[in-house]
């Protein structure tokens, strides 16, 4: 407090010298010492501050996104302070019904997903960056509900612009939605089929990666990791054989590859590859923002090489999802994106020795969001459905933030 008080003083007096200086050099001279002392008060203001709170709180720019990960989960890269702590919720509601299958009909509330983010810099260059999921409300006693478990925990090495090393369990680069799924990011109340079915996110395994740029605007991931271990039938074969951070026995490796160009202001585009003994998947993606407009998507395939009988073989997905912010029109500083997205995926196209009796599925979702608050969104959308001659209907409702 003392030395606030003797800065403020020193920074009068000099103030007050300059209106008697003659000499322009001078005037110069003490201006920017008053700069450097102004900044210095600050800074001493910012650390008895953290003295008193414990904690130099560090808020998420939704414009700050590390290697490909989300704003929230990019907070510890740009922290002032070691520690760091953010995370994500979503809450949603739903109503489904459908005239050619009764048995679909249902409605549902759901705290589906609570995310802690912790980061702590051991030093400028080796960062720790974890995630702790809290799934479907969680699990109760008996082991029902969804999961609790650990999403990633990393150690990050950074070394320079054009390599740098990550270490652990991380989400592996594919597509758009697996590095970032934060809900702000995402127009529609639930994530794309295709990141759930083609692309099985969120989708972490443990391993090792080498990142950084080729040249100025291009950008690359290489990663060695854990391989799938997929069942051999459903919708959710492909899913189903993520290993996650449970342990991991009988283990096979696979390779990852992702290059990345975001050149062009607003834009990112593009393609990458996963490859083990059995499974070769790929996909493009983007993503353009251009004012109140965007448009982002993503398509994947996938085909496996088995001698089981009846096991699925290939799948594909994609969609398209196009938006304009029409508050972007008005002097109001909120956002309100109106979109469309369309989607069309099938997780068992092909079967081995024989022909497959599942059916693409179309989907046709309209909505809006309403961002009170850049970290913050209430979204509402209508989805039309339709597998075979199955046709449904789904209507949602969800609140989200990142911290």
């Amino acid at each position: 407090m003392k030395t606030q008080i003797r800065l403020a003083l020193t920074t009068a007096l000099l103030t007050t010298s300059i209106a008697y200086a003659g000499d322009k050099e001078d005037i110069a001279e003490l201006k920017q010492q008053v700069k450097e002392l102004q900044e210095m008060t600050q800074t001493l203001t910012d650390e008895t501050s953290d003295l008193k709170t414990g904690f130099n709180y560090t808020t998420v720019d939704e414009s700050k996104r590390y290697t490909g990960l989300g704003p929230a989960a990019s907070k510890v890269y740009y922290s002032s302070s070691p520690l760091s702590i953010g995370g994500y919720g979503e809450m949603y509601y739903s109503n489904t019904e459908s005239s050619d299958d009764p048995t679909l009909d249902s409605s549902q509330t759901e705290v589906k997903r609570f995310i802690t983010y912790f980061g702590y810099k051991f030093s400028d260059n080796i960062i720790l960056n974890a995630e702790l999921e809290y799934e479907g409300g969680g699990v109760t006693a008996d082991g029902t509900g969804d999961t609790v478990a650990v999403e990633f925990m990393y150690l990050d090495f950074l070394l320079n612009k054009n390599f740098n090393l990550r270490v652990g369990n991380f989400l592996v680069p594919m597509g758009l939605t697996n590095e970032q799924h934060e809900p702000t990011l995402i127009t529609t109340v639930a994530r794309p089929s295709t990141a759930k079915y083609i692309i099985p996110s969120t989708w972490n395994e443990s391993g090792v990666m080498a990142y950084g740029e080729i040249i100025q605007g291009v950008e690359y991931k290489v990663a060695l990791i854990n391989a799938l271990k997929p069942t051999d039938t459903g919708d959710k074969w492909i899913r189903n054989g993520r290993n996650g951070a449970y342990p991991n026995s009988d283990v096979r490796f696979a390779s990852v590859l992702r290059v990345d160009y975001s050149g062009t202001s607003g834009l990112l585009a593009g393609v990458s590859l996963y490859n083990d003994a059995d499974i070769l998947m790929m996909d493009a993606h983007m993503d353009y923002s251009y004012k109140g407009a965007r448009i982002y998507g993503t398509y994947a395939q996938t085909s496996r090489s088995t001698q089981t009988i009846g096991a699925v073989t290939k799948l594909f997905g994609g969609y398209i999802n196009g938006s304009y912010d029409i508050l972007s029109l008005t002097n109001l500083n909120y956002k309100m994106p109106l979109f469309v997205q369309y989607e069309v995926y099938n997780p068992q196209l092909t079967i081995n020795q024989g022909v497959s009796s599942s059916q693409d599925t179309k989907n046709t979702t309209l909505g809006i969001n309403f961002f009170p608050h850049e970290q913050v969104v209430l979204k509402a959308d209508y989805m039309f459905s339709s597998t075979g001659s199955i046709d449904s209907t789904i209507a949602s409702l969800s609140l989200g933030f990142v911290f």
